[in-house]
């Protein structure tokens, strides 16, 4: 070994060290901000504050700036710990107000197999969530649905849009037939890659495999290959045929985490047309659940206007005038009733708080149908903003 590779393994060693101490003071913060989670149950108080979040990141900056550290830098590290520190706490909250959903097994269904999205939004969803987690592939959203309603799974989880191919209308169909409530929601970055499981090049490849609307999210940089696409029902699909064949010629196109869970390898990343891809997923299960006020909530509903000029914007109005944020409209055909349509609507907003409560009674006498889908905490969680003028204040 030369002076030099003995000098960086030192130096190597004393960055174990300190990655490793990190971890414990993570560790330790997160315990802190699970007392804090306990004393807001108690005083009824509201997990953010935007006020103090602000004033302490600028606090950090400063300080960061006297260690040497970037403004970008701190901010960025400690975004992803407030974050984490709010979902934590969101959590705590939900738990203590839904004690008998508390489980030592959470038994969840979702679409595809391991590695496919909806496996890795689980995942992330639930490990959160305290309880084993018992995974279920399936082949189809109405499957999903299935084992929900028969009592075989607890969960399930389904994405319900994306950044760049828009709405999944599947699963808004589904759920216009299904008694079950929406329960939680989560946001998970979509990366595709091109995976093989062999060494080969694009030069190579003549088929690809994947879901259609990775296909759909991807088009911009397929147009220009050429290849044959294979449509498979999950990405997860996609993968396992690729690893079985172990042809040169063929590649999937799913994420490079899961697709390590094959032993394929990326040979091009960040192919789809937006950049910055990512689906939102819906949990839902057979019972609603009880949102704290403390914590954001959204709400979503279904529901289909009588047959008049106006009679939508006479509905949305009703939001308006309650102070009632809309997030997402969707209209999807009723079937049986040509040329009628059910929208499906999401809004920022507690069924147990008074402007939600007066916008269902209005609405309820203005409309065919309405039904709450469910109230579920909102995971979409806005990053504390800073001033800059203030940051650099010392």
């Amino acid at each position: 070994m030369t002076d030099y590779q003995a000098q960086l393994n030192g130096i190597r060693q004393q960055i174990s060290h300190l990655d490793g101490e990190l971890l414990a003071l993570l560790a330790k913060r997160q315990g802190l901000t699970n007392e804090v989670a306990e004393t807001k149950i108690k005083a009824h108080m509201q997990v953010r504050d935007a006020a103090r979040e602000e004033a302490l990141l600028i606090k950090l900056i400063q300080q960061g700036q006297a260690l040497g550290l970037t403004p970008q830098y701190v901010t960025a590290l400690f975004h992803v710990i407030i974050e984490d520190s709010v979902l934590n706490q969101q959590m705590l909250l939900a738990q203590r107000a839904n004690p008998d959903n508390a489980q030592p097994l959470n038994r969840v269904a979702f679409l595809g197999d391991k590695g496919s999205y909806s496996y890795l939004a689980t995942q992330k969803y639930f490990a959160r969530r305290p309880g084993e987690l018992h995974e279920i592939g399936c082949q189809s959203f109405s499957e999903i649905i299935d084992t929900v309603e028969s009592g075989e799974a607890d969960y399930a989880v389904l994405p319900i849009e994306n950044t760049s191919s828009g709405s999944i209308n599947e699963v808004y169909d589904v759920l216009q037939h299904t008694s079950l409530s929406i329960i939680g929601e989560l946001t998970h970055p979509v990366e595709h890659a091109l995976l093989v499981a062999t060494d080969t090049d694009i030069s190579q490849l003549k088929t690809l495999y994947a879901h259609p609307q990775v296909f759909a999210q991807c088009s911009l940089y397929l147009s220009s290959l050429g290849l044959e696409h294979k449509v498979m029902d999950a990405s997860s699909a996609a993968m396992a045929k690729v690893a079985e064949l172990k042809d040169p010629s063929v590649a999937a196109i799913a994420s490079a985490a899961g697709g390590s869970l094959y032993g394929l390898q990326a040979i091009k990343s960040n192919i789809a047309n937006q950049k910055e891809n990512h689906s939102r997923f819906i949990v839902i299960a057979r019972k609603a659940v009880s949102v704290p006020l403390q914590i954001p909530a959204k709400t979503t509903l279904v529901m289909s206007t009588v047959q008049k000029p106006g009679a939508l914007v006479e509905a949305l109005l009703v939001l308006r005038d309650n102070q009632i944020n809309m997030t997402k409209l969707e209209s999807r055909p009723i079937t049986g009733n040509p040329w009628e349509e059910m929208f499906y609507i999401d809004v920022e907003g507690n069924l147990q708080d008074g402007p939600m409560q007066t916008a269902l009674e209005q609405l309820k006498g203005m409309t065919r149908y309405l039904k709450v889908l469910g109230c579920y905490p909102s995971e979409q969680i806005s990053p504390t903003r800073v001033a800059a003028a203030k940051a650099l204040q010392q």
